[in-house]
């Protein structure tokens, strides 16, 4: 039977210093932890539509990407103006300079922006609606193109 064998105890020379690096302090480890950002609340539905008519009223998206979120007469109205373009001025792309609503009545947002393409600013106005399925739907929509 072999018996395991014990390490024998070494202790350091008398003088020597230890040459190890020092382990970090328990306050740097802690301050290496990822930053928690608090839980943001969801867009506006304003928000989001003045972005959605953005990009079909520019070019960028197709009018069939935004369909299902436009009703009928609107539909068309967005359809007329996408093939206009707008919102695209030599190839730019337009920016969201400012976003505000007002509420006649309860579930009716009548919506305003003033969008930046090239050198002018341009208004888009347009009109959303709460349906009986709680879903958001461009009723009208208009934009307002620089005077020349």
């Amino acid at each position: 039977m072999t018996r395991p064998r014990t390490r024998p105890m070494t202790t350091r020379p008398p003088g020597r210093t230890d040459t190890r690096r020092p382990t970090a302090a328990p306050a740097a480890r802690t301050a290496a932890r990822p930053l928690r950002t608090p839980p943001q609340p969801p867009p506006h539905p304003t928000e989001l539509f003045t972005e959605r008519l953005l990009l079909v009223l520019s070019g960028q998206k197709p009018v069939h990407w935004a369909a299902r979120h436009i009703a009928h007469t609107a539909f068309d109205d967005v359809t007329r103006l996408a093939e206009l373009a707008p919102l695209n001025v030599n190839g730019r792309r337009p920016t969201i300079h400012r976003i505000g609503h007002y509420e006649p009545s309860p579930g009716v947002y009548e919506v305003f922006a003033r969008i930046g393409a090239g050198p002018a600013l341009r208004a888009l106005a347009f009109r959303l609606h709460l349906g009986a399925d709680q879903r958001w739907r461009c009723t009208a929509v208009e934009v307002g193109t620089p005077a020349k």
